[in-house]
């Protein structure tokens, strides 16, 4: 029996054009939604097999923070994963 060749494996995090990203606690959740004064529903929708959702094992209802530094400022937005 031949062995199926491996397919290597990327890090989709550690890239350096990936920007931070992490889900927030429960409690960040929902001072973030008070502070704006929205529901998770207005905020941009991240789907459940996005690459970076199966990273940081993300699941529906989930709140990922994205931090960018561009050298001009930092920027943080933020996606919540949806179900399918």
């Amino acid at each position: 029996m031949k062995k199926k060749p491996s397919v290597p494996t990327v890090d989709v995090l550690s890239h350096m054009l990936v920007p931070e990203m992490k889900v927030i606690s429960e409690t960040e959740k929902t001072k973030l939604l008070a502070k704006f004064g929205i529901d998770e529903h207005q905020l941009p929708r991240m789907p459940p097999k996005d690459p970076v959702a199966l990273a940081l094992k993300a699941v529906p209802g989930n709140i990922i923070r994205i931090e960018r530094d561009d050298g001009t400022g930092k920027y943080t937005t933020y996606r919540v994963v949806i179900e399918e």
